[in-house]
């Protein structure tokens, strides 16, 4: 039985765009947990040194025009860049600015990066990888070697959350200077006037909640990059695997209510993949037998855009692809799922019974 195209079959309030966020946003937990679980905190720190370093170097300067940011003083930028970027993405952050040379971020909790209470479970390494990937590096990036970032709590630590600083010093800093930690400092006093949000006219609600989708996967797609550079293919593909099939039987449920669809056999599952499909901006078809089997082939692949063809694409998609792999065998009937890469930018899912005695 062919089916209409999944486009027909969605809604376009972005039900898709938050589905896949939340998702993607799941399995960087679940990643985050599963490598503390089995590695010590010495490759957890790693790893997030390597990706937020990764991110830092994709990301940092390429964004500063669009958020305004060009011609303000370094360490007053650098701050504001943390506060938009991260509140595009769905993250609460408080700016409070001292003078052209000292600024301010706070981090508000709930965290997104330790939601709910996964924060138990993250070893500090995380924290510190990600301070020296990204916020030690925002001077080297800006070519001013006076600027640093002073780092006066943290989350795993149980303070009062991630906060710091960005400091434009006398005198050149070295590695180490270019992060500190000043646990006795205080930020200054709330302003609400002083708060940034991005400008609304550019900023659709369509256009943040593709924001929030983006931010989200950005984190799995480097994250599997970053690992294998620790761990190798290998390890990488073993623990990222475990986590993505268990995210993706956890979250079925919630996403499968968030795009409309419902639990069923091979056809509904196949048409809960297309409408996830879509919400990553790709085009899917669908074309569906009968409850025992269906197909859906899906183009574009954002998910491997900007990834360089090879080891790091063919780990990425296969990883990446157990998600799916969860969500199917979260339905009531026993499915499965294969997929195939029949194309630079195309891939073939096709869901399956497990069993020839699948009733309805």
């Amino acid at each position: 039985m062919n089916e209409p195209p999944a486009h027909e079959q969605m809604d376009t309030n972005g039900a898709a765009f938050e589905a896949q966020a939340e998702i993607h946003h799941a399995l960087l937990l679940g990643m985050q947990l599963g490598v503390a679980v089995e590695y010590d905190s010495a490759t957890v720190e790693d790893w997030m040194f390597r990706l937020f370093r990764r991110q830092h170097e994709l990301k940092f300067l390429g964004s500063f025009d669009k958020l305004g940011l060009t011609d303000l003083p370094d360490a007053v930028a650098c701050a504001r860049y943390h506060v938009l970027s991260n509140s595009i993405g769905g993250v609460p952050v408080e700016y409070m600015e001292e003078s052209e040379r000292k600024a301010w971020v706070r981090f508000r909790y709930p965290r997104w990066m330790y939601a709910g209470p996964t924060i138990c479970g993250v070893p500090v390494g995380v924290s510190r990888g990600f301070l020296r990937g990204w916020y030690a590096h925002n001077g080297v990036s800006l070519a001013n070697p006076r600027l640093g970032f002073v780092c006066v709590s943290e989350d795993m630590t149980g303070e009062f959350g991630f906060c710091g600083y960005f400091r434009e010093y006398d005198e050149p800093l070295d590695e180490q200077g270019r992060l500190q930690f000043a646990r006795d400092e205080l930020p200054p006093p709330f302003v609400a006037e002083q708060q940034l949000s991005p400008p609304a006219g550019e900023w659709s609600e369509e256009r943040l909640r593709k924001a929030a989708r983006n931010y989200a996967v950005e984190y799995i797609r480097n994250g599997v990059v970053a690992l294998r550079q620790v761990l190798g293919s290998a390890q990488t593909s073993a623990v990222v695997s475990r986590c993505a099939r268990l995210v993706g039987l956890q979250y079925y449920a919630a996403t499968a209510t968030t795009v409309g669809a419902h639990d069923g056999g091979a056809e509904a599952a196949a048409q809960y993949l297309a409408r996830m499909f879509e919400g990553m901006g790709d085009s899917v078809t669908l074309t569906s037998n009968d409850v025992r089997e269906a197909c859906v082939t899906q183009h574009g692949l954002r998910i491997l855009r900007g990834i360089d063809a090879g080891g790091d694409a063919e780990l990425l998609l296969q990883c990446w692809g157990e998600i799916w792999r969860g969500t199917v065998r979260s339905h009531r009937a026993m499915l499965d799922l294969e997929w195939e890469r029949v194309g630079p930018d195309t891939v073939e899912w096709r869901v399956f019974s497990r069993r020839d005695d699948w009733r309805v």
